[in-house]
């Protein structure tokens, strides 16, 4: 039987450590996560989690917080505004996490970070991960065409992102409808 879904307020995000890193490239390596992603090298997540400009975090869920993935913010110093969801790589899924995180991440990214725009791509395959970004307020900006290589053959990357006013009218629209 499958842990019930846990809310939001069981979700957190951790600073990743060095010590992390080979959790990290387990859940990248995982089947059910390798056609949506391109796998970093182990020095890619190293520069990431010493860089300023990158926040990689771990996600972590539950009652007892157990590691549930992990998620990598760029452009955290951008002089323009402009963060990047970098990587979001959830395991388990189908348990409401992704929509927990990409709440937290949201609000990091336009609180915390101070971002004009939260933008990321998705691979165009990924359509649970579209809808859910959809779903969240993200809006498609374009598409990059066949530009990732696959088992397959090529698949295009989806660029969508969210304006900070575009933010603040959703939590104002969730507020609403919460009263």
């Amino acid at each position: 039987m499958s842990e019930p879904t846990p809310p939001a307020g069981r979700v957190r995000l951790r600073p990743t450590m060095l010590s992390d890193l080979d959790y990290v490239i387990s859940v990248e390596q995982d089947a059910e996560n390798r056609p949506f992603i391109t796998p970093w090298e182990r020095i890619q997540h190293e520069g990431a989690v010493r860089f300023p400009d990158f926040r990689h975090f771990i996600i972590e869920a539950g009652a007892q917080y157990a590691s549930a993935g992990f998620v990598i913010l760029q452009g955290c110093r951008n002089p323009h505004r402009s963060v990047e969801l970098k990587r979001l790589v959830l395991q388990p899924k189908g348990r409401g996490l992704g929509r927990a995180c990409v709440r937290l991440l949201t609000q990091m990214a336009f609180r915390d970070l101070g971002a004009h725009r939260f933008w990321l791509d998705v691979k165009a395959l990924n359509t649970r991960a579209l809808a859910l970004y959809r779903s969240e307020g993200f809006v498609e900006e374009g598409r990059l065409r066949e530009s990732v290589k696959t088992d397959e053959g090529y698949d295009s990357l989806i660029v969508m992102s969210m304006l900070e006013s575009e933010y603040l009218a959703l939590l104002d629209a969730r507020e609403a409808g919460a009263a």
